[in-house]
């Protein structure tokens, strides 16, 4: 067992630095969303030596802001291509339980642990490291880092490419660093996501005594045949390239706290996932109109819709470099759940690649060095790859 020692970066050499320091370095700050402050100090240092313009800001009012976010561009030629390496600082909350601090980089065995290890503090720092590999004169490369992706995410990567779109900077590609891979490094790319909806539902009645129902309304009965006719619907079968849509139903509450009295309101909320056979518009206003007919009122919030970036140029560079690096042939995949890709695909195509998930925001978050090595040579090889096109 060892804890990673953090030298300061003018004693070693940034372009120099292991993938491992890096990653510590970031880990070592605590960054519970909405991160600020020194983990976006550490990164600043690591990218300003490389030769990165960075531009620091912070974004947005309360309740869901102020959020701090950087964008660093390193140009190449005039005329150059320009790949984009995007991702997050913020991390959820350690929680109880862990064997060591969660903030206290430490290599056990061959894992390095920490909160953020997987997602997605190693991620950037092999992004860093990649980048440092690649001379300015074979293109452009920016990182694209918010400090809410875990959070709202209202004032994060939506609020960068504003102050993208201001300076008039657009990428060609962009590679997010989110952990895809299931059992081994190299086995799942994202070149998609489904869209999601959150839906509040009510439902009023008039409240009265239990024994005198006919001088009370329960509100009750009619939301859970509401909630039957949703639960119901088969809204597709899927696609090629994505799975069915799925309605789920992720809570349901009264909150009466008296056995004798016919509550005045119920609740509930649900969840859809969908594919792009549908928009979070549509869907909102289906939800909407069975909730009218039992007599509720639906709240549609809608978080992202979906998108695919079609298999091409950019899935076949980073396959191959994921090939080069590690042997394993990647599955183009569209499930699981959302990422600020959903945002950047408006910019520019945008796939997804990273380290396993398997410990993703759970107690002993760890990565395997090995991997943490492997990304370096993948983000090169695909950077590089991409600005050659």
């Amino acid at each position: 067992m060892r804890r990673v020692g953090l030298v300061p970066p003018a004693m070693t050499g940034l372009a120099t630095m292991s993938p491992l320091e890096l990653a510590s370095r970031l880990i070592a700050c605590p960054s519970v969303t909405p991160a600020t402050g020194a983990v976006f100090d550490a990164l600043e240092g690591m990218l300003r030596p490389l030769g990165f313009n960075v531009l620091r800001t912070l974004d947005g009012d309360a309740p869901d802001g102020p959020v701090e976010n950087l964008l660093a561009v390193r140009p190449g030629p005039s005329g150059s291509r320009h790949f984009a390496f995007a991702g997050h600082l913020d991390v959820v909350p350690p929680g109880n339980g862990w064997s060591s601090d969660a903030f206290t980089p430490e290599v056990r065995g061959e894992l390095l642990y920490g909160r953020g290890a997987v997602d997605m503090k190693s991620q950037i720092a092999a992004m860093v490291a990649a980048a440092a590999r690649i001379a300015a004169d074979e293109g452009t490369i920016s990182f694209i880092i918010t400090g809410d992706e875990e959070g709202p995410a209202r004032f994060g990567t939506l609020a960068l490419m504003e102050h993208m779109a201001a300076r008039d900077i657009v990428p060609d590609l962009c590679l997010v660093g989110e952990p895809t891979s299931v059992k081994r490094l190299g086995d799942m790319m994202k070149i998609g996501r489904r869209g999601s909806v959150n839906i509040w539902l009510e439902m009023h009645g008039n409240e009265g005594h239990v024994a005198y129902p006919h001088l009370a309304d329960n509100p009750i009965p009619r939301l859970v045949s509401m909630l039957a006719e949703l639960d119901a619907l088969q809204l597709d079968e899927g696609t090629d390239w994505f799975q069915p849509s799925n309605l789920e139903i992720t809570d349901l509450e009264v909150g009466n706290p008296a056995t004798n009295v016919i509550p005045a309101v119920a609740r509930a909320r649900l969840s859809i996932r969908f594919n792009d056979l549908h928009t979070g518009a549509q869907l909102s206003a289906r939800v909407t109109e069975i909730a009218r007919r039992h007599g509720g009122i639906a709240r549609p919030v809608i978080s992202g819709e979906p998108f695919l970036t079609e298999p091409g140029d950019f899935s076949t560079l980073l396959a191959d470099a994921i090939r080069a690096e590690t042997g394993m042939e990647p599955e183009l995949s569209t499930g699981g759940g959302t990422s600020d890709a959903r945002f950047l695909k408006n910019i520019c195509p945008v796939i997804e690649f990273g380290p396993c998930n398997a410990t993703m925001h759970k107690r002993d978050e760890a990565i395997a060095l090995a991997d943490l090595d492997a990304l370096v040579g993948i983000y090169e090889r695909t950077a590089r790859a991409a600005l050659a096109l």
